[in-house]
């Protein structure tokens, strides 16, 4: 019996009951919806979290706290350790910054603000992906970069400090600075303490370049980016390292700063594949790191755990969809034990028999595989566009645009198929051999 019969003889008796058989498809079709929909919250909040950290961090980055000697003590950074850092194998960029350790205030104009104030190494820093939304890099010692919200922290002097802030702590849109910033001279306000008397200095500079946007609209950037010149000034003028302040009264140094070391320091692969080696061997020499990747990883185990959860508890609706195909395939060697009494009459061996009815609970597990597929689709289409709406409503809380409560990736319709695939098999394979079993003479008296 060839294949294209088989199949004809199996649509055959699908039409014969097709009620029954619908049933049964509806039924696998909502166990491989519910499957689907269910694991697919789990893949959805992985993908939206992955995609969060992903934009807040750049993931080749390695960031280097500092390093423990043999005695267990503390070591900053320095520029021996940056050397190293760089010989590094598919060492992209080192970044190294030193912040200026005492409160910064500016004023443009007729307005003022504090902002954290930072000395860069350019060269290292463009390579690692630092960009300007206008102007141009730095050319001259008193030349800075500020960040994007910088005009953000400058309020007008005739302000009434006690009503400067609006509800959500930013400076009231009658007080901010609205001008522009390129080409504006910046003076930057330092202090120190003589005798107990507070000394201040002012330093004249020029912005020339404003930092790339945010990626996320809570996130600020309103840093000054000086140059070493400046930072040397400062610290001629504090007699101190980075600027850091006296105490009024003793005059002793408020921490314990080493003026070679560095404050920030970020390691930058080439590729995301050999974050994990350079960090091995920076952890190998004792450096204190951090990386993304070490995270993503705790994220990503956490979430396979979940996933597969919630797949095996999806795999039970298809277990109970699965009884339906059972009795489904039992009426039908029941019902057609004559057709099966003469195919056995006219040579058909048993292995053909069984063949056919395996076909028969294959092709409708298939049918109501592809069916819960695309309903789940649907569903999940549906739940990521209502459901922030409803939260919107009920709760009053705004969702993330990037937040995804469903999403559905093409491997997981591929594993609903293949579970259902092979737990329909296993629902036809005992009334496939029953059907194998089938006396010719009994069957054709129409007995079974």
């Amino acid at each position: 019996m060839k294949w294209k019969d088989q199949f004809q003889f199996v649509r055959q008796n699908m039409k014969k009951n097709k009620t029954r058989v619908f049933m049964t498809i509806l039924a696998t079709a909502m166990g491989c919806a519910f499957l689907i929909v269910l694991a697919s919250v789990g893949f959805g909040l992985h993908k939206s979290l992955i995609k969060e950290m992903m934009e807040q961090r750049i993931v080749t980055g390695i960031d280097v706290h500092g390093k423990n000697r043999e005695d267990q003590s503390f070591q900053a950074i320095t520029d021996e350790d940056i050397e190293y850092f760089e010989s590094i194998e598919d060492v992209k960029a080192v970044t190294r910054r030193k912040n200026l350790q005492q409160a910064s205030m500016y004023k443009l104009n007729d307005y003022e603000g504090s902002a954290s104030t930072i000395v860069a190494h350019i060269p290292s820093e463009i390579k690692a992906g630092f960009e300007l939304s206008e102007g141009r890099l730095p050319q001259k010692d008193y030349e800075v970069i500020v960040g994007y919200d910088f005009e953000g922290v400058l309020a007008s002097k005739a302000a009434d400090e006690a009503n400067i802030y609006d509800e959500s702590g930013k400076i009231k849109e009658e007080y901010r600075y609205k001008g522009k910033l390129l080409g504006q001279k910046l003076r930057l306000t330092v202090k120190q303490y003589e005798k107990g008397k507070e000394v201040k200095k002012n330093i004249a500079l020029t912005i020339v370049g404003v930092g790339k946007k945010p990626s996320k609209q809570w996130m600020q950037d309103s840093d000054v980016y000086i140059s070493g010149a400046v930072l040397k000034e400062i610290e001629a003028f504090t007699g101190t390292p980075r600027g850091v302040e006296r105490d009024p009264n003793s005059g002793q140094i408020l921490g314990n700063i080493d003026s070679k070391s560095y404050d920030q320091v970020v390691v930058y692969a080439k590729s995301v594949d050999a974050v994990k080696g350079i960090n091995e061997k920076l952890k190998g020499k004792k450096y204190m790191t951090y990386s993304v990747m070490d995270e993503l990883k705790q994220v990503n185990m956490f979430f396979t755990i979940v996933k597969i959860g919630l797949i095996l508890i999806g795999t039970i609706a298809i277990l109970i969809a699965s009884i339906g195909i059972y009795n489904t395939m039992t009426m039908a060697v029941t019902e057609r034990a004559p057709d099966i009494g003469i195919m056995k009459a006219i040579g058909a061996n048993p292995a053909t028999v069984k063949r056919i009815f395996l076909l028969e609970s294959s092709y409708i597990g298939m049918i109501g595989a592809i069916v819960g597929t695309v309903v789940s689709y649907a569903i999940s289409y549906g739940v990521n566009f209502a459901l922030p709406l409803i939260i919107e409503a009920a709760f009053q809380e705004q969702v993330p645009d990037e937040l995804k409560f469903s999403h559905i990736p093409l491997s997981l319709p591929l594993i609903c198929i293949i579970i259902c695939y092979i737990v329909t098999i296993l629902s036809g394979l005992r009334p496939a051999k029953r059907a194998t079993k089938v006396d010719v003479l009994r069957a054709l008296r129409r007995e079974v």
